[in-house]
């Protein structure tokens, strides 16, 4: 019994992480319809803005809460602007164009991005640097509560209840769900369609952000072809929950993180990746929108 709660403290920690990233896919796809296949290298510019910012400042030896968050808001800065280029080189000129061109543009510019990364980091693997140290904060009987795992559990959550806050109690936020409902009849209402799309970038980026910081954290080795798996795990979140559904984002996320985390404490750790995929077409069989989608219907 305490290897399991063992394990489920781990897993929450894990799907936390998948959730963040997932926010982002389903922010954007709630808005514009499209999968942005970016987002995982948004994630991974994160990362490296993390290693380098940390060298920089001088933080690469040091540990605590101060180094923490000073790098968390360099990072999401960094990610926001990232997010906002690519919208605006990218995506805006094409808003008009089918859905299969855009899609197009998200591969080409994700592929951009990593190869981009390899010449600018370079190809081989860097340390991240140790933030917090990973040690046991507290212990409830014989499991024990690792620093790390309270810290991702902490700022992921912080950061699930500031998004939430953000879309249903400011302007902008009600702006942003009325373009995801209908964007003509929002544009006619006088709401800056522009304005919230960059919004919703620049948000679900910055997410992103901070999710490469927590996963440098729990495991310090980053590349630039980094967000490719994790990237696609997030993805496999995002659809499993409901793309488009932010609660479904969070949810899918939580089932990913428990179950890769249980095959790889009862099974073995070589499942875990195909187990993300096999969960996927189990879920859609069955509820094709995903757990928490809705099924539109469209005329064709």
């Amino acid at each position: 019994m305490e290897e399991f709660l063992q394990h489920v403290i781990n897993g929450l920690s894990l799907g936390a992480i998948y959730a963040l990233i997932a926010l982002g896919y389903t922010m954007v796809y709630g808005i514009l319809q499209f999968i942005n296949f970016a987002h995982s290298d948004i994630y991974m510019v994160g990362a490296f803005a993390a290693y380098y910012g940390a060298k920089f400042l001088g933080f690469e030896n040091q540990q605590g809460i101060a180094p923490f968050l000073i790098l968390s808001i360099l990072v999401m800065i960094v990610c926001a602007l990232v997010g906002f280029t690519i919208e605006k080189l990218a995506y805006k000129p094409l808003r008009k164009a089918p859905k299969l061109n855009i899609l197009i543009t998200a591969i080409g510019v994700s592929l951009f991005l990593e190869y981009a990364g390899q010449i600018i980091f370079g190809a081989d693997p860097k340390l991240f640097p140790t933030l917090l140290p990973d040690t046991v904060l507290f212990s409830i009987g014989p499991i024990q509560v690792m620093i790390l795992d309270f810290m991702i559990l902490f700022v992921s959550l912080i950061m699930m209840i500031g998004l939430r806050y953000f879309v249903f109690k400011t302007k902008m936020g009600k702006a942003m769900r009325a373009v995801s409902q209908n964007p003509t009849v929002a544009s006619m209402m006088g709401v800056n369609i522009d304005r919230v799309i960059s919004f919703t970038f620049i948000i679900g980026s910055s997410l992103a952000g901070v999710a490469a910081i927590l996963v440098g954290m729990r495991y310090p080795k980053i590349e630039p072809l980094m967000g490719m798996l994790m990237g696609t795990k997030a993805f496999v979140a995002a659809v499993l929950g409901g793309i488009g559904s932010l609660p479904g984002a969070i949810v899918g996320g939580m089932i990913m993180g428990m179950s890769e985390e249980m095959v790889v404490g009862y099974l073995a750790s070589t499942y875990k990746d195909a187990l993300s995929f096999g969960i996927l077409i189990f879920i859609l069989v069955f509820k094709p929108a995903g757990i928490l989608g809705s099924t539109k219907i469209e005329k064709v």
